[in-house]
């Protein structure tokens, strides 16, 4: 048997002695731990035990707890006269006796023996003998084939008990049936979109171009229905961190914030939760989020107790075997992960991804299971954190306060609960003789250029409704032999599995060309403002990653050098002069990181983990939780000030602004309803209203609800802020 550790605060010594074998204390505290108490607690767990002896040798224990009140029985058990003494632990008049006292008591659970009147923050499950049991202790019990009550031996009803028994199981094999029809289905396809810019709209004929930018947009559809149920289901497991660690506040909104999930998701969703402390143990296996099936999701919830030390691969392979036995399978499958402290088992990120199941590793679009984790507070390992998330396909998300638990998820959940395309694939091909491409920076998704550099491609793997992925690709192009015509670049294909129909999509844009005139004039010349902010992102990506690496080296003057020269970088471009919302946005987050590597204790504190979050959302395009960053959704503070510096930018540099490219995701003008974030710009530079919406558009260059007040960061997708802000009215409510 493994050896437990306990901590305890004692209150009162009543007594204390030194006898032959060992030193004998006596207080206000009864620990069930190591040793006689440990193994009396797990045979007492099996429901076939009648009574229970410990067999004492030490005379000043047996008569201590002669003297204590207990009925102490000096005739020892059938068999056993060559043993001294056997204590019959029936504890009587005694404080002890509300938390170890008679097994049968109605008052007490009969298999863990503490107390289960309500109240006391744990699920309890009432038979149908009329005795009840804490839910984990019971259902526990269920699921190794017992359907007996463990006091009165009546047997149960199968069909009446905490989960579905169906016999011995192997494995996780016991997920609740779908239902026949997926509200998915009901409805027909919506195409992604597809968009690109070049960096100018002319290449004089007589010049070559070895790094000419080309910026691939494609942008999901939105949901059919963003309010109810016609959307894809999904197979959700939580695998949530209750080690000792976790105790008070933390679990108490952690349990907030999962109850917060349950209500969010649909009856044809299913959800299953794994707690790993020294061990793991699946509180709830993966059932369909019914009325029903709510109601046991919530009480498993409430039966989570903190304790023991951190084993996060244990909870991970746990978590994974959930969705590894399935019987059927929901479209889309994923994790998550919260942990607030060190793992005590592995120390470092190659550790730990040596222990991961392979399904998680896996760069099989077909068989994703992202994991996106949650570092939560400044003790956890925000590096093992990251890894696994990286590793998996997740995004790592870091929680400062604790009073962001719920919103952090929500941001998380809100895109899981809005997946459309899965198993994307991207894909350009070099369009003329002699154009070449030579690079696609595309962070964390896998990307390979072939043939010589006249094909390349980037697998995305699933996209959220109305997320955008965009991709620079770099072209050699060569000189034009006839002028004021045109040359062809490339062409760019899409294949993608449409979740509402689930059919195969291929779509393709128009041929991407640009005009080869003799002289260019300065307006054919002017930069795309799309392609200058992307290449701002990237810039801030490659700058916030080199800043980490250095800072782990403990280079932390260089570290905040390197975003010094990258912000000063940023700055001159033309994106930025010209006002532009995001790229303002990247220079805040430069500037907040650099504030974190002020020292190496704050760095190790937060700055770490910010970085961290930054990193994987950028390697992703994806959002994620990163303390109470400025511009985000789940930010309460810096929106106008974002908003002021945006509109001041624009103001002081309107010829700047004047040469760029107009548009937004939707080309020139933007879709229609939609304004160009050209008009942004300009109306940014006298109406303060405008631009405090400008500064919060969507990543895709300006597409929002100027009268609904909606702040978004880079990378938040209308459904990730819809369920935020349904989760802060949530807590403003209570």
């Amino acid at each position: 048997m493994e050896r437990e550790a306990h901590s305890l605060k004692i209150e009162k010594i009543l007594f204390q002695a030194k006898s032959d074998y060992q030193n004998v204390m006596v207080f206000h505290v009864l620990v069930i731990g190591e040793g006689d108490g440990g193994v009396m607690r797990e045979v007492a767990r099996h429901s076939s035990v009648k009574q229970i002896y410990i067999c004492e040798i030490d005379k000043l224990v047996v008569d201590r707890s002669s003297s204590s009140k207990l009925i102490v029985s000096t005739t020892p058990p059938p068999q056993t006269d060559q043993l001294l003494t056997a204590i019959s632990l029936l504890f009587r008049n005694s404080k002890l006796s509300g938390i170890f006292s008679n097994r049968t008591s109605k008052k007490n659970c009969a298999i863990c023996w503490s107390n289960v009147t309500t109240g006391q923050g744990q699920a309890i499950f009432t038979a149908e003998c009329s005795h009840s049991f804490h839910y984990p202790c019971i259902a526990n019990n269920v699921q190794h084939g017992n359907l007996c009550c463990p006091i009165c031996r009546a047997k149960w009803d199968k069909n009446n008990v905490p989960f579905q028994f169906s016999g011995i199981t192997h494995g996780f094999a016991d997920d609740e049936p779908l239902p026949f029809t997926s509200p998915a289905q009901s409805s027909g396809p919506q195409n992604v979109t597809i968009k690109t810019h070049t960096e100018t709209s002319a290449i004089p004929a007589a010049d070559s171009r070895p790094q000419y930018p080309v910026l691939v947009s494609i942008c999901a559809p939105p949901l059919q229905d963003p309010d109810g149920e016609v959307r894809t289901p999904i197979d959700l497991v939580t695998v949530l961190d209750v080690s000792g660690s976790m105790q008070g506040q933390k679990l108490d909104l952690v349990k907030q914030a999962i109850k917060f999930v349950i209500e969010n998701m649909g009856s044809s969703d299913r959800l299953s939760i794994v707690s790993f402390s020294t061990n793991s143990r699946r509180v709830l296996p993966l059932r369909r989020m019914t009325v029903d099936g709510r109601e046991s999701a919530i009480e498993a919830v409430e039966s989570l107790v903190a304790g023991g030390g951190t084993d996060i691969a244990e909870g991970l392979k746990k978590g994974t075997q959930v969705l590894e036995d399935r019987r059927q399978r929901n479209p889309v499958a994923s994790i998550i992960l919260l942990s607030d402290g060190q793992d005590n088992y592995c120390r470092s990120p190659s550790q730990m991804l040596k222990k991961l199941p392979a399904s998680i590793r896996s760069s099989d679009m077909q068989h994703e299971i992202p994991v996106h984790t949650f570092g939560f507070g400044n003790d956890h390992d925000a590096k093992i954190m990251h890894a696994i998330s990286e590793e998996s396909r997740g995004t790592f998300s870091y929680i400062e306060s604790v009073g962001m638990i719920q919103d952090a998820f929500a941001l998380c959940i809100g895109g899981l609960l809005s997946v459309v395309a899965q198993e994307l694939r991207l894909t350009v091909r070099s369009a003329s003789h002699g154009a070449k491409i030579v690079s696609i920076p595309s962070g964390r998704y896998v990307s390979q250029i072939s043939d010589d550099g006249s094909q390349g491609l980037v697998d995305i793997g699933n996209m959220y409704a109305e997320e955008v992925k965009q991709f620079l690709v770099y072209l050699l192009v060569p000189q034009s032999s006839a002028s004021e015509t045109k040359t062809s670049l490339m062409d760019v294909l899409c294949v993608y599995r449409d979740l509402a129909s689930n059919e195969f999509i291929q779509l393709q844009s128009e041929r991407v060309e640009i005009s080869r005139p003799e002289f260019c004039s300065p307006t054919e010349l002017a930069v795309c403002l799309e392609v200058d902010r992307q290449r701002n992102r990237l810039l801030v990506a490659d700058a916030i990653g080199e800043a980490q690496r250095l800072a782990e080296m403990g280079n932390l003057e260089g570290a905040r050098e390197i975003l010094t020269q990258r912000r000063e970088t940023l700055l001159a471009s033309a994106a930025a002069k010209a006002g532009d919302s995001l790229s303002n946005m990247f220079e805040t987050e430069l500037k907040e990181i650099r504030d974190k590597m002020a020292s190496m204790k704050l760095y190790e504190e937060a700055g770490r983990a910010y970085a961290l979050a930054g990193m994987s959302s950028h390697s992703r395009q994806r959002a994620s939780a990163r303390g109470n960053a400025e511009g985000s959704c789940l930010a309460m503070k810096g929106r106008k000030q974002l908003a002021t510096k945006a509109a001041g930018r624009a103001s002081g540099g309107r010829s700047g602004a004047a040469t760029l490219a107009a548009g937004g995701f939707g080309g020139k003008g933007g879709p229609k309803g939609k304004r160009s974030a050209m008009d942004h710009l300009v109306a940014a530079a006298g109406d303060s209203d405008e631009a405090d919406d400008m500064s919060f558009a969507l990543f895709d260059g300006g597409s929002f609800d100027g009268g609904n007040d909606v702040h978004r960061g880079a990378f938040e997708t209308p459904a990730m802020v819809r369920m935020v802000q349904k989760s802060q009215r949530k807590n403003q409510s209570k």
